[in-house]
């Protein structure tokens, strides 16, 4: 048969009526994570593994229950990959070019705490439903309320407050401490909150230095030579990624722990790439009750498997920050659903994602703060040990703190909370 114009001119029309169709029964997910650069082995490369498990399963309905529908409020997911390296400027290009070039019906992502306060208020201008899955700072929601941004971690007064609970405890006549953190927003906030923790706790502390590397800086010698003559009792450090690591070698070559005991607010994420070279009795935390932190449910003993099977070695914390994210995510669109008795609009997602308690591997997330945007969790921290006889290593004294206990009272903005003696806070 011979082929007209107007033949291909309805061809054309009856594919783009299918491509109209399968549109609708798609949900386009762009997925933001360190692949490149410094933060991208120790964090970035962990969550995007965790992103392409979940995301698989939940495509071929292969979840455990509750989340063993196909889809994310009934569409399958198409997942679009971003790298988060590079300055701000360009991941909040590159988060615009999501929405307005790419059509993204959602976005999950984001490590840095500059690049979520950068992104945050482009979320709300181009009203698109965003899910920050770790950045810790409080600021997100403290400074102003949002619409279309949620965080299913919580944010890192909870880490701060913690580990100031933890390191009293564990050392009763501690004195003096000190600081080494990146110099800008995490690391910025990170101190903050956890010197406004050891004021209220330990009233007669004294901070005997402060180190302010810039981020990514990757040599920390006068910083470790500051810190080695303050003879603090305690550092205090929220490095992460490659500065995590570089620091953990840097500071054990020049026997810091001799000194001062090191507290790590982040450092489970180096357990595993680095468990012979992190020196006995490190405090470390996950960011939340993560990787070995996490509790027995179905969903972490699937997960477990899963990322052990992909990746070959245990899933760590930002893996399980990644799973937060698109599990609060499939929670509301599925709850939305089942509301509205067909897909649901963004709208629909918005007002279900609200407020909202969802399984998640290990844990119970609660959409509990700024209106029902930012989680609550429980929170673990322990003390490292190496085995050298099985190379690896362990956290023992853990200690868990409720949720109650580390976070600010819905309402409460987190400094004026810390600067009144951490009111109403359960830790029983």
């Amino acid at each position: 048969m011979r082929i007209t114009f107007r033949h291909a001119l309805l061809a054309g029309a009856l594919c783009a009526m299918a491509g109209g169709a399968l549109a609708q029964e798609t949900m386009r997910v762009g997925i933001v994570t360190f692949i490149t650069g410094p933060g991208a082995g120790p964090f970035g490369i962990p969550a995007r593994d965790a992103a392409q498990i979940i995301i698989e399963a939940i495509n071929a309905g292969s979840l455990p229950a509750p989340y063993n529908s196909k889809g994310i409020g009934g569409a399958q997911v198409e997942m679009i990959l971003v790298d988060e390296a590079g300055p701000a400027t360009q991941v909040v290009q590159e988060y615009r070019n999501l929405v307005e070039r790419r059509n993204v019906d959602a976005v999950v992502g984001y490590v840095s705490s500059g690049n979520c306060l950068g992104v945050a208020p482009v979320a709300e201008e181009l009203k698109k439903l965003t899910v920050f899955f770790d950045c810790g700072t409080p600021r997100i929601f403290e400074e102003s309320p949002k619409q279309f941004v949620f965080r299913t971690a919580a944010h890192a007064v909870m880490d701060n407050v913690a580990a100031a609970r933890y390191i009293l405890q564990r050392t009763p006549n501690l004195k003096s401490y000190a600081g080494i953190n990146q110099n800008y927003a995490w690391g910025q906030d990170s101190w903050r909150d956890f010197t406004l923790a050891m004021q209220a706790l330990r009233p007669g502390s004294k901070v005997t230095t402060e180190q302010w590397p810039k981020l990514m800086a990757g040599q920390f010698n006068s910083e470790i030579s500051a810190l080695l003559l303050s003879n603090a009792d305690v550092v205090h450090t929220s490095l992460w990624g490659g500065d995590l690591e570089s620091f953990i070698v840097q500071a054990s070559g020049r026997q810091l722990e001799k000194k001062s005991k090191v507290l790590h607010t982040a450092g489970e994420q180096i357990m595993f790439r680095m468990a012979d070279k992190i020196p006995n009795g490190t405090i470390m935390g996950a960011r939340g009750p993560y990787g070995v932190f996490a509790r027995d449910n179905e969903l972490n003993r699937w997960f477990q498997v899963q990322y052990r099977a992909k990746a070959g070695v245990p899933p760590i914390y930002a893996a399980y920050h990644m799973a937060n994210g698109l599990f609060g995510l499939k929670a509301a669109a599925d709850k939305a659903m089942k509301a509205a008795g067909k897909r649901p609009t963004q709208d629909q997602i918005i007002k279900a994602f609200e407020g909202l308690e969802f399984e998640a591997p290990g844990l119970t997330v609660r959409m509990a703060l700024s209106k029902g945007h930012q989680a609550v969790t429980e929170t673990a921290i322990g003390t490292y040990q190496y085995d050298p006889a099985t190379k690896t290593g362990k956290l023992v004294d853990v200690v868990r703190y409720p949720a109650e206990c580390v976070n600010p009272p819905d309402g409460v903005d987190s400094i004026s909370w810390l600067k009144g003696g951490m009111k109403g806070a359960k830790c029983q």
